[in-house]
């Protein structure tokens, strides 16, 4: 089966928004031609040995983060989609918040529980089961827990409500 011309252009273009970002940035390509290609980072975190790490996460709706790591001459050692199961699982109660942004960049959405006094990251992500990863942190910016739950995305039913609702 063929498709027509404009079909085809429409799917590739389709299919070409899917791609992850980054894919085809080469290591020990400098930092300069990386923000040229991907723009301006939605985040920069300071790395060991002088290096850094930039953030280029898909939007609040997005369930991709793509971090892009920098030796101290500013050369890409490395990129890496974040939002993964294997990078969630490795955040620990006690981390502070800088140490979650750097391994897995902003949240989707941030809220509080105030009786705990708790404010929760939720961060979205591929998942067969549309499910979130939430991250719990004290006032002091201290993870306090960590755990999945459904997104409210994939619900008629808004979880967030009905959750504020129980706790006040």
């Amino acid at each position: 089966m063929t498709l027509p011309l404009p079909a085809a252009v429409l799917l590739a273009a389709l299919l070409a928004g899917c791609a992850a970002p980054g894919v085809g940035i080469a290591p020990g390509s400098p930092v300069g031609e990386v923000t040229q290609r991907m723009g301006a980072p939605t985040g920069e975190y300071a790395l060991p040995g002088g290096g850094r790490r930039l953030e280029y996460a898909s939007g609040p709706f997005g369930r991709r983060t793509q971090m892009f790591d920098f030796d101290a001459a500013g050369q890409l050692v490395r990129a890496e989609q974040v939002l993964t199961e294997a990078n969630f699982n490795a955040i620990r109660a006690g981390m502070n918040s800088g140490e979650v942004l750097t391994r897995i960049g902003k949240p989707a959405k941030v809220w509080a529980i105030p009786r705990q006094r708790q404010t929760v990251w939720s961060y979205r992500y591929e998942s067969p089961f549309c499910q979130w990863f939430m991250v719990g942190l004290d006032p002091q910016g201290v993870v306090m827990d960590t755990s999945y739950g459904p997104d409210p995305l994939c619900d008629d039913d808004d979880f967030f409500d009905r959750f504020r609702m129980r706790l006040r």
